[in-house]
């Protein structure tokens, strides 16, 4: 029986210091310790999940196998440590709250008054908790009026060796303090021997100076000190790494041993992050304070990784033809599966990201050529698709290997149906509800696997959490482009989409020389097209990127990238 240790990851001075990131590669060291590893994310922010929000505001979406709609940190665990995460891996104010709520209107809290404290900090001391054990031992849990009881909750179980928590936001934010006050308690519950508190914090360098600053990092670690956090390792996060003298103004201002206190250097290629920290020596110093099994991480894969992404044999350039392309981090898992793709064929993977609302049947040419490769990602509503289309009909008829995901799958079904198949006014009932010839359509029934029951939507239904999400069967035809790829005849791939391919379209477009490759077990579904006579077509319903780690790249990735290799030579 395991007693799970908690490591609770916060973040001061600025924004996006990469806490995600620097959570993923503590996590890596340690499940390269042996050591089974979870993380999960809190996010302060007040929306249920991030299912609703703008791309280009909050990144993208990430799904998990459980349908999950979820941050895209989450897409950094997986990538990190190889392992599936789930709903129970990220939490936010607006869940919290919301289950609370839920339960006070159920009268579980027997006419008591209701606070943050300590309703809602015993609720995200629960779901923090929970992480220490299986569904199974979870049970009902206390009685929802009752105070947690934390060493209850994480009794020893079948939970991971280690829990990361990463705590979203910036110290001194105002809609994060329940969170931060809920990890203070836990400490005091659980004791120090099971909870560690690191800080990621920014050193700025200035240039015109010549040294580094650690006052915005004594500030950060004041404030997070107020409110009865001691942090027990900081994070410096900078552009080069702090010196020895440094390290020890900061343990001495914050009150940190001083080798307690490491750089977080900037990296050009973020899979070299666990290999840094392991130099500095962070997994050790966890272990330490934590008395983890002693052990020295077995860090063959991450060297091997490394040296590929830093001795290419050859480079290769694809065009992501999207709406969101004016930030990036709207293609996150995108853009890393794409890199995975040219580790498996060790070549470097240079990204042009292109708007699609600049291009059209005229412009196409000038903009899209000398790409060895065309993706058209996902994306929501009509602006800009019509550029996706006339960059279909470029690839198509160019030759130039192609790979749709989601809405580029649509998109490439419609510009076949218009320009092959001869159905001119061919569109998705979600941009043009009157066309004749709705080739994408709203479906509004289907069976959910994970609920086990036949789920119905409606043009007007809710827009969070309404749609066909987290993995599904997908059975492949043997003699396809698919089929080659991921070398077996059933997968299971993430879906996050309301919109489906119109199976009243499915001879017409079949006989006119569109190949169905991939369809839902039953043949209900259309998940896979191709196309003959070109080197590389590929449109998915699915989002792959979700599925795709740097150890074991995506099966259509690698292929992608495989094809525009070739036509490169």
């Amino acid at each position: 029986m395991k007693e799970t240790k908690f490591i609770f990851i916060t973040g001061g001075v600025l924004s996006s210091l990469g806490k995600g990131l620097a959570a993923a590669s503590i996590g890596a060291l340690l499940k390269a310790r042996g050591l089974s590893v979870t993380i999960q994310k809190l996010d302060p922010y007040i929306n249920v999940d991030p299912g609703t929000m703008n791309p280009t505001q909050h990144g993208e979406v990430f799904v998990t196998d459980d349908g999950a709609e979820t941050d895209l940190d989450l897409g950094h665990y997986e990538r990190y440590l190889a392992t599936p995460m789930a709903q129970k891996n990220n939490y936010t104010s607006g869940s919290i709250y919301f289950s609370v709520i839920t339960k006070e209107r159920r009268g579980d809290y027997l006419g008591g008054t209701v606070q943050v404290i300590p309703h809602i900090t015993d609720e995200i001391k629960r779901v923090i908790c929970s992480l220490a054990t299986s569904a199974s031992e979870q049970g009902d849990g206390a009685a929802p009026c009752s105070r947690l009881d934390a060493k209850q909750a994480v009794k020893q179980g079948t939970g991971p060796d280690v829990a990361i928590i990463e705590i979203g936001g910036t110290v001194g934010d105002i809609e994060s303090q329940p969170f931060l006050e809920a990890i203070r308690q836990l400490r005091s519950d659980l004791g120090k021997e099971r909870c560690l508190f690191i800080h990621l914090t920014l050193v700025p360098y200035l240039q015109a100076a010549g040294e580094h600053k650690t006052k915005p990092t004594q500030h950060s670690v004041k404030e997070l000190r107020s409110i009865g956090i001691h942090p027990d390792i900081i994070l410096c996060r900078c552009e080069r790494a702090v010196p020895a003298e440094l390290k020890r103004k900061i343990a001495l201002f914050c009150d940190v041993d001083v080798d307690a206190v490491f750089s977080a250097v900037d990296v050009d290629h973020v899979y070299k992050v666990p290999l840094e920290f392991y130099d500095e020596g962070i997994d050790q110093k966890i272990a330490i304070m934590l008395r983890l099994p002693a052990k020295n991480p077995d860090l063959f894969a991450w060297k091997n990784l490394v040296h590929t992404l830093t001795h290419p044999k050859g480079a290769v350039t694809i065009g992501i033809v999207g709406k969101y392309v004016e930030l990036k981090e709207a293609y996150k898992s995108l853009h890393e599966a794409l890199i995975h793709g040219g580790v498996a064929n060790e070549v470097q993977v240079n990204l042009a990201y292109v708007n699609s609302e600049e291009i059209t049947g005229e412009t196409a040419s000038t903009i899209l050529s000398g790409l060895d490769g065309i993706l058209v990602p996902g994306g929501f509503g009509e602006r800009g698709v019509e550029g996706k289309i006339s960059t279909v009909t470029y690839a198509r008829e160019n030759k130039i290997p192609f790979f749709g995901i989601c809405l580029g799958m649509q998109c490439a079904v419609i510009e076949f149906a218009r320009n092959v198949a001869g159905l001119a006014k061919a569109n998705s009932e979600e941009f043009n509800t009157m066309t004749p010839d709705k080739v994408i359509y709203l479906m509004t029934e289907w069976f959910d696997l994970r609920k086990d029951c036949v789920v119905q939507r409606t043009c007007t239904s809710d827009k969070g959490g309404t749609m066909r999400l987290g993995a599904y069967p997908c059975a492949l035809t043997e003699g396809t482009l698919a089929h080659a790829a991921y070398g077996t005849s059933l997968v299971h791939e993430r879906h996050r989409h309301r919109y489906e391919f119109n199976n009243a379209y499915k001879e017409s477009l079949h006989q006119a020389g569109l190949i169905f490759s991939g369809l839902s077990p039953d043949g209900g579904l259309v998940e896979i097209v191709e196309l003959r006579d070109h080197p590389w077509f590929v449109g998915c319903q699915f989002h792959p990127e979700f599925k795709s780690n740097p150890m074991n790249p995506h099966p259509l990735f690698r292929d992608f990238i495989k094809a525009a290799k070739v036509r490169k030579k």
